[in-house]
C-alpha cells in the first residue's frame, strides 16, 4: 500500500546456528501504532533494532528483508539501513536516565541530533522543540528547556525522550518499553502523549512492551512474540476480543488475577507509630505515618512515585534513620538503625528490592548469593551447606542445576527468585518486597506472585509489599494503604480500600489502572478536569 513506511518480510536475526528472531513480518503505516508484545526474551528488543538497521554484539541479520520509503534492505545492506538512525529512524528507550547527559539540558539534547544530522536548523529545532514540549504536556517549555536531567521527574524525562526522537521528524519510531518503570498516574500521561503525538506528526510507531493492557490501549495492530517467533497478530480490538492461541490468551489472563479469601484477624507482628522522614530542613518525606503489620498476611503499600514508599520501608528495614517515631517488633521496641538491631532482629526482617540485576554482586555465584545467609545462620559448611543451599532453591521453584551460575546466565524471573531464596535464607518473620515484579514480563511476574502466596501458606510470613500495580494488589494484598505525599490517604482490607466511595487521590490512582476495554484511555482522558486534558490539545502553531 501507498501509505506503508515500513515492511519486514521474514526476518531472522541470530548469531551462528542460533535464531533470535525467526521469519517475523508486519508493515507499519503513517500515523499508526503496532504493538510489539511477549515475555522478557522473546526478541521484542532484538526485533526493534533490527529495523533501524542496528544488532548488538554478535548479532546478525540471517535472512529476510526490510523495505523502508521504498528501498529494500537484504541481510547484506545493514549497515544502508542503519544510515536511516537518528534522522527517518528513531528510537525511545525504557531508561530515559540512562539516555540524558547529566551534564546537559534537556533543550541541548533534544535538540542535538536533528541538528547534527542536517534535518533542521538549530533556530527551527529550537521551535520545534518548544512545540513538541508543549504537545507533551511538559511544563513551560522554555523553562524547561532549560533544566537538567536532575532536575525533574521520571515521566516528564521520559516525554523529553520522545521529543528528542520526534524533532527530527522521522518516519519511524521505535518505543521499547518507555513506561515500564513508571506510576500508574505517570504512565496514563506518557501513553497519552505519545499516542497524540505520533497521530498529530503522522509519524508510524512500533511499541514494544510485555504489558499487553498498556499496549492495547495506544496500538491499532498487535504482534505478539514467543521465542522469537511470531505467534498471532491482527488488529487490536479483534485479537482482544477473541485471541486464537494459546499463547495469547494466556497473557489476557494474568490481568484478572484471583483474589485472595478475606484472612481472619491475627495479632500484628510489626507496629510502627507516628513516623516522620525528612532530608534537611525541607518538608518531610513521610509526615506523621503509623501502620500495623498482622502475621501471616500480606500488607500492600500504593501510591504514585515520590510518595515515600521505598522510603517507608527502607526506614523499617533500619536502612534510614527517621526524625522521629517508634517501631516495635512482636511488642518489644525496634531500633530504627539496623547496626543497633541485635542479629537476631536483623535475621527476622529481610528486604527484597525492585531490580535483582543491581542487587546480587555480578561476580558471586548462585551458590554464594544463597549460601553466605545459610552459613550464618546455621555453620553450615560443604556438602551439608550445598544441600541446604539447593533445598532452598527448590523451595522457590529453581533447578538446582543453577547453583553454580553467575546472575548473568540468568534470566530476569530467575534473578528475582534468586533474591528471594537469599531472604528466606535467613528463615525471616518479615519481607519487605519493594516492587519485585515491576520489571518482569505478566507470566513471570504471576509466577513470583504465586511464588509468595505459596511461601507464606508453608511458612506463615508477614509481607509489606509494595506496588503501584492495582491489579497485583488485588491478587496478593489482604490489606492496602495508599500513601500520598507521606501521608496516608487510606487503609482497611483490600476490598474495602478498593471498593466506593473512594477520596480523591485514590480515585486517581484506581482510574489510572490500565484495562483491556477498548477506549479506556480516551474515556480517562476526557473525565479529567480542563487542567489535565493539556494532551487532547491541537500542537501549537
Amino acid at each position: 500500500m501507498s501509505d506503508a513506511i515500513l515492511q519486514v518480510h521474514e526476518l531472522s536475526v541470530g548469531f551462528g546456528e542460533t535464531v533470535l528472531v525467526d521469519k517475523v513480518s508486519f508493515t507499519l503505516r503513517r500515523g499508526e501504532v503496532l504493538g510489539l508484545i511477549g515475555e522478557s526474551g522473546a526478541g521484542k528488543s532484538t526485533l526493534g533494532l533490527a529495523v533501524m538497521g542496528h544488532y548488538r554484539g554478535a548479532l546478525r541479520p540471517l535472512s529476510g528483508a526490510i523495505t523502508f520509503l521504498g528501498n529494500v534492505y537484504r541481510p547484506q545492506d545493514a549497515t544502508h539501513l542503519a544510515l536511516h538512525q537518528g534522522k527517518r529512524i528513531c528510537y525511545v528507550a525504557q531508561s530515559a536516565s540512562a539516555g540524558f547527559n547529566p551534564a546537559l539540558t534537556l533543550g541541548a539534547q533534544v535538540t542535538e541530533a536533528a541538528c547534527f544530522h542536517g534535518v533542521i536548523s538549530k533556530t527551527a529545532a529550537q521551535e520545534r522543540m518548544l512545540q513538541l514540549f508543549g504537545l507533551l504536556g511538559l511544563p513551560d517549555p522554555a523553562q524547561f528547556a532549560r533544566r537538567y536531567p536532575h532536575q525533574v521527574s521520571g515521566g516528564q524525562l521520559q516525554r523529553a525522550m520522545t521529543a528528542m526522537a520526534l524533532c527530527s521528524s522521522p518516519d519511524v519510531i521505535v518505543f521499547d518499553e518507555p513506561t515500564t518503570a513508571l506510576d500508574v498516574t505517570t504512565q496514563l500521561d506518557v501513553l497519552a502523549a505519545i499516542r497524540r503525538a505520533v497521530k498529530q506528526t503522522h509519524t508510524a510507531a512500533l511499541y514494544i512492551s510485555h504489558d499487553i493492557a498498556v499496549v492495547s490501549q495506544i496500538a491499532d495492530s498487535l504482534l505478539v512474540l514467543r521465542h522469537g517467533k511470531p505467534v498471532e497478530s491482527g488488529r487490536t480490538a479483534e485479537i482482544l476480543r477473541a485471541p486464537a492461541q494459546a499463547y495469547t490468551q494466556a497473557l489476557l489472563s494474568t490481568r484478572h488475577p484471583a483474589p485472595l479469601a478475606t484472612p481472619a484477624q491475627t495479632a500484628p507482628v510489626l507496629e510502627l507509630r507516628n513516623l516522620t522522614v525528612g532530608y534537611g530542613s525541607g518538608e518531610p518525606v513521610i509526615s506523621r505515618f503509623s501502620l500495623s503489620l498482622p502475621r501471616g498476611q500480606t500488607f500492600a503499600l500504593v501510591g504514585e512515585s515520590g510518595s515515600g514508599k521505598s522510603t517507608l520501608a527502607r526506614t523499617l528495614a533500619g536502612l534510614q534513620k527517621p526524625t522521629s517515631g517508634e517501631l516495635s517488633l512482636e511488642g518489644e521496641a525496634l531500633s530504627f538503625d539496623c547496626q543497633r538491631r541485635t542479629p537476631a532482629q536483623r535475621q527476622r526482617i529481610q528486604y527484597i528490592y525492585q531490580n535483582p540485576d543491581t542487587a546480587l554482586n555480578p561476580r558471586h555465584r548462585v551458590r554464594e548469593l544463597v549460601g553466605r545467609n545459610v552459613a550464618r545462620r546455621t555453620g553450615l559448611r560443604g556438602a551439608a551447606l550445598s544441600e541446604q543451599i539447593s533445598q532452598l532453591l527448590g523451595q522457590v521453584e529453581l533447578s538446582r542445576d543453577l547453583i553454580d551460575r553467575f546472575p548473568s546466565q540468568l534470566s530476569g524471573g530467575q534473578k528475582q527468585r534468586v533474591a528471594i531464596a537469599r531472604a528466606l535464607a535467613a528463615e525471616p518473620d518479615i519481607l519487605i518486597c519493594d516492587e519485585p515484579t515491576s520489571a518482569l514480563d505478566p507470566l513471570v511476574a504471576q509466577g513470583v506472585l504465586a511464588l509468595f502466596r505459596q511461601l507464606q501458606h508453608s511458612t506463615g510470613l508477614t509481607l509489606l509489599f509494595i506496588t503501584h500495580d492495582i491489579a497485583t494488589v488485588r491478587s496478593i494484598a489482604h490489606s492496602v494503604a495508599v500513601m500520598h505525599r507521606g501521608k496516608l490517604v487510606r487503609h482497611g482490607l483490600r476490598e474495602t480500600v478498593l471498593a466506593p466511595p473512594f477520596d480523591d487521590y485514590t480515585a486517581r490512582l484506581l482510574q489510572a489502572e490500565p484495562t483491556l476495554e477498548p477506549g479506556w484511555l480516551d474515556n480517562v482522558l476526557t473525565q479529567q478536569s480542563p487542567a489535565q486534558t493539556f494532551l487532547l490539545q491541537e500542537i501549537p502553531t
